[in-house]
């Protein structure tokens, strides 16, 4: 359990990350997670953020080491750590920063993991079959038709308003991370699943709303605590549906389908600053990882199918 001293420390944190910069509330989360976890190891060695010292958090950072951590985990830990103690010295709480001369164990550089174009095409066919009730299975094509066409999040395709898509609109207007919009084009099929969809949760929304029930502002509602279809819900869902389309779990997820409309928009020659507009990245230097993605896939195709390669084997 941390300390009374820290909890005030991170609460003070996570409410000026939150006013001044816009963060987002699963970043805002990990925050708070990450900072709880340093409090109540720094508590075991009889010491709390304000008399930690850079070898506190150097130890805390072997701990992590020593756990299996990722290192990007161990990386993501060790910034809430600076960016807690850079606001502690501009609050005036301390006259110094002791992780400022800390450098990370950097990131891995692995690939995101895609999908072809095949197998999204399963992907989407299974999702019409996929569900108890019609209702249900007009609302998991309408999903992944979505994520697909649109390269949203997650988070922003599970809480996207109702009033976003209502006249059948184009282009859709996303709310992304610290509260920035981006604006992105809407393919036929998407739009389609959209408007079916949109109709029976609107009968669905009508039948409730004569019951006494307040009517939900999201374009998926539930009955949660969130008034909306939550991440971890639709984590499950995208499994059975690929369960259903005969494409392995374990490589699906809604991020999946993420990096695979990026990887094919560049693919098909789309500009990565146009991609980078889509995704909503703030660095092109995000983005950049899918020519890395498209440049192993280019290497594995020659490899499968050119006719040297396969006479040396």
């Amino acid at each position: 359990m941390e300390p009374v001293a820290d909890t005030r420390w991170i609460s003070a944190f996570l409410e000026a990350q939150a006013a001044e910069l816009g963060a987002a509330q699963n970043t805002l989360l990990a925050y708070g997670r990450d900072l709880k976890d340093v409090s109540a190891w720094l508590a075991g060695r009889d010491r709390d953020f304000a008399t930690a010292a850079r070898g506190d958090v150097e130890a805390y950072l072997v701990h992590c080491d020593a756990q299996g951590f990722s290192r990007a985990t161990r990386a993501r830990r060790l910034s809430a750590i600076k960016q807690l103690y850079r606001f502690a010295f501009d609050e005036g709480w301390r006259a110094d920063n002791p992780a400022i001369q800390i450098r990370g164990p950097g990131r891995d550089k692995r690939l995101p993991k895609t999908l072809t174009v095949e197998e999204v095409d399963r992907l989407i066919a299974a999702a019409h079959d996929t569900g108890r009730t019609p209702a249900d299975r007009v609302r998991n094509t309408c999903l992944v038709e979505l994520l697909y066409a649109t390269g949203m999040r997650v988070t922003e395709l599970v809480s996207l308003p109702v009033s976003a898509v209502r006249g059948d609109p184009r282009m859709l207007l996303i709310r992304g991370k610290g509260g920035k919009e981006r604006m992105v084009p809407l393919s036929a099929p998407a739009r389609e699943a959209m408007t079916a969809w949109l109709a029976l949760r609107d009968t669905e929304e009508e039948a409730a709303r004569a019951k006494g029930k307040p009517p939900s502002r999201f374009l998926f509602p539930s009955r949660g605590k969130l008034g909306h279809l939550t991440r971890n819900r639709f984590y499950l869902l995208i499994k059975e549906i690929a369960v259903a389309g005969g494409v392995s779990p374990d490589k699906v997820t809604p991020h999946t389908l993420r990096h695979a409309f990026a990887t094919h928009l560049l693919a098909g020659g789309a500009d990565l600053r146009a991609i980078q507009t889509l995704l909503g990245h703030a660095d092109l230097a995000t983005t950049e990882i899918y020519t890395h993605v498209l440049d192993a896939r280019l290497k594995e195709l020659v490899e499968e199918h050119h006719p040297l390669m396969k006479a040396r084997d």
